[in-house]
């Protein structure tokens, strides 16, 4: 198999300004590229790149799935410090769409949700997951 050198998660959304500016506004990332209904942002530590689509913008392929949305799923970012990270986004006015819970296998996280429905939690580790 040959280097994996860039990874990128790519999702179709109604709006990608609006999920980008989201993404930019509170998430950190920066715009790398963008054209009529398409951009593209980084951030040196995520390790890979987000990109979102208009959703039914002719180049996409593979041509079936054009006019789907990103939906049924969610970005999940690790942090070092979920309550800080989820003062920070509520003080920025960010709604939280699931408050912060720990789960029993040391889970501990929150979930937002961008302005086209994207999920993104963030997680901390607080305990070992049982063996």
């Amino acid at each position: 198999m040959t280097a994996i050198t860039a990874s990128a998660l790519s999702l179709n959304v109604a709006d990608p300004v609006a999920s980008a500016e989201f993404a930019q506004r509170h998430l950190g990332f920066s715009e790398d590229m963008s054209a009529d209904g398409f951009v593209s942002l980084s951030r040196p530590d995520a390790g890979f790149n987000l990109v979102f689509l208009r959703t039914g913008l002719e180049t996409f392929k593979p041509e079936a799935l054009r006019g789907h949305a990103a939906d049924g799923l969610l970005i999940a970012f690790v942090v070092d410090d979920v309550d800080s990270e989820c003062a920070r986004l509520e003080g920025e006015g960010v709604a939280i769409t699931t408050p912060l819970e720990t789960e029993p296998w040391g889970e501990r996280y929150f979930q937002v949700t961008d302005p086209n429905g994207v999920v993104v939690q963030f997680v901390q580790w607080v305990g070992s997951p049982p063996a």
